[in-house]
């Protein structure tokens, strides 16, 4: 049996917390002899400040490179809001995406139908809910220079973020959004804002041209970022893939996962190239949610967008496409049986802790493989 190297990266706030859950997931199947993990464990964020002054140390970017997939937790908080703009707890996620040419961004937005009632849309807009938004990770305005503050004098200052895209970028993650919609439903829906970016204007006409010259059996509909937010909101189910840059799937991202109730809930992947030789890719898998350091410590954050993390490692970078099903559909079942941690609780439901959550889901996974 193959041995996947795992690094594990706990990060700050509720990350250990959820990170806990996975390794107790990861334990079972090395005991189980379903699969074969080797973890190991760093630090990032403000973890890593505290411990070296940085966002995450050569050591442990080391380990990152070297690694099969990377799980990450999350970063940030009031505590560090005044370290040096470089090191900021963010700037460790970046460079690992940087450093590792993460450049394709998965980030499903999935309903379970035990939660419906959660979203902020009325049930029969998000019941059934299924959609997978492709976003370009290491390029456009986050990576584009100029990227400066000057002093203009006079009490004036000029801030410039600059908006770069070349064909090649447009094109890998064109590719990786058709792929995706030939295993779904087979359509794409680019979206960008051509009708006043001249990067918007050229993505148009690249993601135009992959798909007449090797994609032409995959629906594809172009649609302006902002009328596309909108739609998000009034038919969502209309979607199946979305692709866009970074800035706009930045934020469509989010809007996308608040349909489905809680950000708590949903899980992104980030992925590399594939290797010729090897034939694998780097990844780094993260919730979407954040640090949360309000409620860190206290049992009440929601581990399932953490689980399902690690359940898009098992079928995006291990090649355990019936594991990762199982890791859902213990998730649904959970869901069905009315346990909640607090974020998503309601009336009528059982509250749940970190922990209870976490052991439920690996007790229903158990069952699955009885």
């Amino acid at each position: 049996m193959t041995t996947h190297k795992l690094l594990l990266l706990p990060g700050d706030g509720i990350g250990p917390e959820v990170m806990g859950e996975v390794k107790r997931l990861i334990d079972w199947l090395d005991a189980a002899g379903i699969a074969k993990f080797e973890t190991d464990t760093g630090l990032v964020g403000g973890a890593a400040y505290d411990a070296h002054k940085v966002s995450i140390s050569e050591g442990d970017m080391a380990k990152a490179k070297d690694a099969d997939a990377v799980i990450f937790g999350a970063v940030g908080g009031p505590k560090w809001d005044a370290v040096p703009y470089e090191v900021r707890p963010e700037a460790g996620l970046l460079r690992l995406r940087k450093d590792l040419s993460l450049f394709a961004n998965l980030r499903p937005a999935v309903c379970y139908p035990a939660l419906a009632d959660a979203s902020s849309l009325k049930r029969e807009a998000v019941e059934g809910l299924d959609i997978m938004i492709v976003r370009e990770l290491t390029g456009g305005v986050y990576f584009g220079e100029p990227k400066t503050i000057t002093d203009l004098g006079n009490g004036q200052k000029r801030a410039i973020d600059t908006q770069v895209y070349d064909t090649y970028e447009i094109e890998r993650i064109a590719r990786v959004a058709f792929d995706l919609a030939r295993k779904r439903r087979n359509k794409v829906t680019s979206m960008e804002k051509r009708n006043v970016m001249k990067s918007g204007v050229l993505w148009n006409e690249v993601v135009t041209q992959v798909h007449k010259r090797e994609y032409a059996d995959v629906t594809l509909e172009h649609q302006l970022a902002d009328s596309g937010g909108m739609m998000l909101v009034k038919a969502p189910k209309q979607f199946d893939v979305i692709v866009t840059d970074n800035l706009f799937g930045d934020m469509l991202s989010d809007i996308a996962a608040m349909l489905t109730g809680s950000l708590g809930m949903l899980p992104s992947a980030s992925l590399g190239e594939v290797d010729v030789k090897s034939k694998k890719r780097k990844a780094l898998y993260e919730p979407v949610h954040g640090s949360a350091p309000d409620i860190a410590g206290k049992g009440l954050a929601n581990p399932i967008a953490m689980i399902s993390s690690f359940g898009m490692a098992l079928r995006y970078s291990f090649d355990m496409g019936a594991l990762a099903d199982k890791v859902d559909a213990a998730i649904a079942a959970v869901l069905a049986s009315g346990l909640r941690t607090a974020d998503i609780k309601s009336e009528g439901t059982t509250a749940a802790s970190t922990t209870q959550m976490g052991e439920a889901i690996l007790k229903e996974l158990q069952k699955l493989h009885a």
